[in-house]
């Protein structure tokens, strides 16, 4: 009886040092999303301010009556140039998946915060398109949309892994039908367009929260805090790229244009 009490209160301890790391783990990953976020929009916003101007004899190309592209906004967003900004981020997700085991934790977290900042360069573009006053209002919208999603897919006892393939091969016809619409520019394909996205990234925010946690707690007993370390970049990588899609699609349908 003494042993069984013995094992019972090791296990007690055990689970209770599981929930504490677990919990520690997921403040660092949102942590880390937090901070990406910040840096990305902070950057959009610069970004577009360098790249409008009100003054005519500085301008290189006109926007509206009262507003013109500069210099360094025609080469961002007019040029050739604005392919390969639009697509450096998905460079860095693919590269930093395939470097994460031969980096260090401090590099990966480096390298996220590098492609925050260029996914800022990527989508300042909306600070011309969209009021000011519509991009704050759907951010909130996402925010506590995102919140509540990620809650679900922590607490809840239902096993979400099955959702992850049907979500993926979605997320790959979402991305191909994005792409034939960047030639054939229907407006009724844009709009299904957003609406899919924002179901998908929803479904993705949580199934990727569960994922984190499932992770975690199977690889906790190992005790490898430099891999728990790459693990919680690669979550708040996860879960930041579910915020910005969901937001971006969300903008697509009830922002309010100038």
């Amino acid at each position: 009886m003494a042993q069984f009490d013995t094992i019972r209160t090791a296990a007690g301890a055990r689970a209770a040092q599981i929930d504490e790391g677990l919990r520690a783990h997921m403040n660092k990953v949102y942590g880390t999303m937090s901070v990406g976020m910040l840096i990305t929009f902070l950057a959009a916003w610069a970004i577009a301010g360098l790249a409008v101007t009100t003054d005519p004899s500085a301008a290189a190309a006109q926007l509206s009556s009262t507003k013109y592209l500069t210099q360094f906004g025609y080469t961002i967003y007019a040029s050739p140039l604005k392919w390969v900004i639009m697509f450096a981020p998905l460079a860095f997700v693919f590269g930093l998946g395939a470097a994460i085991d031969r980096i260090s934790a401090s590099a990966a977290q480096l390298v996220f915060y590098t492609f925050a900042a260029v996914m800022g360069l990527s989508i300042s573009s909306i600070f011309l398109v969209f009021t000011g006053e519509s991009i704050v209002q759907v951010f909130l919208i996402t925010a506590i949309a995102f919140a509540g999603l990620s809650l679900y897919g922590y607490v809840t006892k239902k096993d979400l892994s099955g959702m992850g393939t049907f979500l993926v091969m979605g997320l790959i016809g979402l991305i191909v039908a994005m792409i034939v619409n960047i030639f054939v520019a229907s407006s009724a394909m844009a709009f299904a367009i957003s609406v899919i996205g924002v179901l998908i990234f929803a479904g993705l925010t949580a199934y990727d929260t569960q994922n984190i946690k499932t992770t975690y707690i199977q690889h906790a007993a190992h005790g490898d805090q430099e891999w728990l370390g790459k693990a919680a970049i690669m979550g708040a990588l996860s879960l930041y790229l579910d915020f910005i899609n969901m937001f971006m699609f969300l903008l697509q349908l009830f922002g309010n244009r100038e």
